[in-house]
């Protein structure tokens, strides 16, 4: 945008952005061929009738074998029975069991590629040409992104061998820099501040500094920094976000490196001594850690199956990072990272132009020729989105601050100091987003085999056996275990459907206006009694179900009544069914996703094995936890005893978890029995500062506590979201809600 002074009067003139004039300039050009097709202009005519001319007669080599039928199967019965003894031989990846598989998908992808651009586009007409290729560009959009990963994934890093030799000189001393611990908070709710500051002083290093960075200039923050023995540092305005709240931060400390923990990210205690090390090489300037998270997400929650789904990031952390690790493009994510305060300055701070300002502040330090680690070790753990429309906006802000790229100096794809390599792992990240217009689109396919009579793929029964199918299921059956089990093909399609609507209008409204929409933090710290749907998440969805519900019976009624001319149409319908069918499925599964369930705590429950003393009117017993949370705990006890208390009174005990010496008063709420054993619900009463920090230790400072679950594998994976479709939790569930919340209440 620039601004001309004429006279007395400003002018202001609005230059949109290059990246916005070259996806403008393309579309118009694309916009008049298509036209010129339409007009029947001959020269434009003719090229597509050569080119159609080509599709029916492709290479030999494309062409189907003369064989029975059932003889096409062989080729996806070999590959897929030699990927599972690859998969048998070395369950978790090596580099030869890798590159291996991956160099049978891109052999694989390539012979699809060729298969679907030489043989199966339909340029009979105009119609049926512009949908025949529209498909085609959105297949090769996603494919491309795949083949990049894939490339990527030839070399993958791990870190923790290199943690454990560089965390020696960190625990003797030797390595001994100091630390300036930030925690940047908006508005969040005291208690998660308050087990997060608590958190960051149980870190077993010295020494280190702990600042609290208010941004909301709240006087009970100010009580608690000061309670907690913490510096507190405020500002007059909130420019630029959390970036800005850090960039006013670094003047006022001292320290040699930075931690940054987001104000509900509580670190473990050997954060700093596995994470430290790396810095006795000059060239590192970033150290990233995973953000995971100790409560469920609200995909998981909504669906029922918190204790079966692995969240929504496992997949980036497990699996991207470590690939972007060994591509020297690591991502910092924002939260749980240590960064060297030299190359910081060096680079002027935190990126204050983006929403992003974390991801682009690594490339910058990149781009000045400082390495960026990423430690796979599970060192802290967070808050996820509590229900879905916080997922959501979570989501969309990642969408638009990641594609800002476009729009600032800093982007990856043109910033001096980047190698080509550096340069293609983020193009990956990027491309992603994009992917969500393509599901869109995939999504609306059935209806024009409907509603237009278009036939966009031609292609026989054979072909996709031939062609598609080892294509398609050699990937199903390498998916998760290429991503160490973050994620199966089937739920990363589900998880991705939930949002592709608002990310794919994110995408388009970016491209248009990259700088339209401010940063919002992702609330934190909520509580919900009941079942809500959330209906603005829900209408595109529902619109796309009600046309897909309609296509379907169409195309049945026309492959069963009408008077079709063709086996290939009558293929195409067939195709387009069973399309239309899988679109249906998948949609119904989402539009559950978005029935957020209760939650009626506001603290976790942890299921957590200790011995404990219960001491109570001069007896004593002795039991097992079950589940403790910062309230209360839920204890296992196998004693005859216990039916000297009283039943239906609230009877004051003292509580001693006897591994970590901590000894509570509380009150038991609730005896009650679970087989041979008697279980007993007790409340904590209010507690000292000194059994709280003991509290947060325990729950969620420990070090090796946060373990990393494996995904469900394919098959298992349908047959639960079948499960989930035919017995949705918004219905059979409601009432152990119900009495949950009343518990709870209580």
């Amino acid at each position: 945008m620039k601004i001309n002074n004429l006279g007395n009067k400003n002018y202001r003139i609005i230059v949109p952005p290059i990246a916005t004039l070259v996806l403008l300039g393309i579309i118009l050009l694309t916009t008049g061929f298509v036209t010129l097709w339409f007009a029947d202009v001959e020269q434009v005519r003719s090229i597509f009738n050569y080119l159609n001319l080509l599709q029916q007669n492709p290479p030999l080599w494309l062409e189907t074998p003369d064989v029975i039928k059932g003889l096409l199967f062989i080729p996806t019965i070999i590959l897929c029975i030699f990927t599972l003894i690859i998969i048998k031989i070395s369950p978790q990846p090596k580099n030869w069991s890798r590159t291996l598989v991956i160099i049978v998908l891109l052999v694989l992808t390539i012979r699809y590629i060729l298969w679907r651009s030489f043989s199966t586009l339909n340029l009979s007409d105009p119609l049926d040409g512009v949908f025949s290729i529209s498909l085609l560009f959105f297949e090769l959009l996603v494919i491309s992104n795949n083949c990049l990963r894939l490339f990527l994934m030839l070399k993958v890093k791990n870190r923790q061998k290199e943690a454990d030799r560089a965390s020696i000189a960190v625990l003797d001393r030797s390595f001994n820099p100091t630390v300036d611990i930030l925690i940047p908070t908006y508005d969040e709710p005291i208690f998660i501040l308050k087990r997060t500051i608590i958190g960051a002083s149980a870190i077993d290093y010295e020494p280190k500094k702990i600042y609290l960075l208010d941004d909301t200039r709240r006087p009970e923050v100010a009580k608690l920094a000061a309670e907690l023995g913490c510096e507190y540092i405020t500002r007059a305005n909130n420019f630029h976000a959390k970036a800005g709240n850090l960039n006013n931060a670094i003047p006022q400390t001292r320290g040699e490196f930075i931690v940054v923990f987001d104000a509900d990210f509580v670190p473990t205690q050997n954060f700093l001594s596995r994470t430290l090390g790396f810095f006795q090489d000059k060239r590192v300037g970033l150290v990233q850690t995973p953000q995971s998270f100790y409560n469920i997400d609200p995909i998981a929650r909504n669906l029922g199956l918190g204790d079966v789904l692995t969240p929504d990031e496992e997949i980036f952390y497990r699996h991207l990072q470590p690939i972007k690790d060994a591509a020297g493009s690591v991502v910092c994510a924002g939260t749980s990272f240590v960064v060297r305060r030299s190359a910081l300055q060096e680079i002027g701070g935190f990126v204050i132009d983006s929403l992003s300002e974390d991801y682009f502040t690594g490339i910058r330090l990149s781009a000045k020729g400082y390495r960026l680690i990423y430690l796979d070790e599970k060192l802290s753990a967070g808050l996820a989105a509590e229900n879905i429309a916080d997922h959501a906006k979570q989501r969309l802000r990642w969408a638009r601050g990641t594609l800002q790229a476009f729009f600032i100096s800093s982007n990856p794809l043109t910033i001096p100091g980047l190698n080509l390599v550096q340069r293609l792992a983020h193009l990956e990240g990027i491309l992603n987003w994009f992917n969500s217009i393509a599901t869109v689109f995939f999504l609306l396919m059935p209806l024009v085999y409907a509603f237009l009579d278009v036939i966009p793929v031609r292609a026989t029964t054979g072909e996709l056996i031939y062609f598609f199918l080892p294509y398609y299921l050699i990937q199903l059956t390498v998916f998760s275990w290429l991503n160490h089990r973050s994620r199966s093909a089937i739920l990363s399609g589900i998880y991705g459907l939930i949002l592709t609507v608002p990310i794919a209008i994110t995408v388009i409204k970016v491209m248009i206006n990259p700088f339209s929409s401010g940063f919002k933090v992702t609330p934190k710290g909520t509580k919900q009694d009941r079942f809500y749907f959330n209906w603005k998440l829900a209408f595109p969805l529902i619109f796309l179900f009600i046309l897909n519900a309609f296509s379907l019976w169409l195309n049945l009624c026309s492959c069963t009544i009408a008077n079709i001319e063709s086996i290939e149409n009558i293929e195409g319908l067939g195709f387009s069914w069973i399309w239309s069918s899988i679109n249906l499925i998948a949609i119904g599964i989402a539009l559950l996703v978005l029935f957020d369930a209760p939650k009626p705590n506001l603290h976790e429950w942890f299921n957590l094995r200790r011995v404990v003393q219960i001491k109570a009117d001069n007896l004593e017993f002795w039991g097992i936890t079950n589940r403790i949370s910062e309230v209360g705990a839920e204890i296992e006890i196998n004693q005859s005893r216990i039916s000297k208390l009283s039943k239906g009174q609230i009877i004051p005990v003292e509580l001693i978890i006897l591994e970590e010496k901590i000894s509570l008063k509380a009150i038991v709420t609730r005896i009650g029995f679970n087989g041979e054993f008697t279980t007993l619900r007790l409340l904590f009463e209010k507690l000292t500062l000194s059994q709280y920090k003991q509290l947060v230790k325990l729950l969620f400072c420990r070090p090796g506590q946060w373990k990393t679950k494996t995904t469900p594998g394919e098959l298992r994976s349908l047959w639960l979201l079948f499960k989930i479709l035919f017995r949705p939790k918004i219905i059979f569930a409601r009432k152990s809600n119900i009495n949950a919340i009343q518990v709870s209440q209580t």
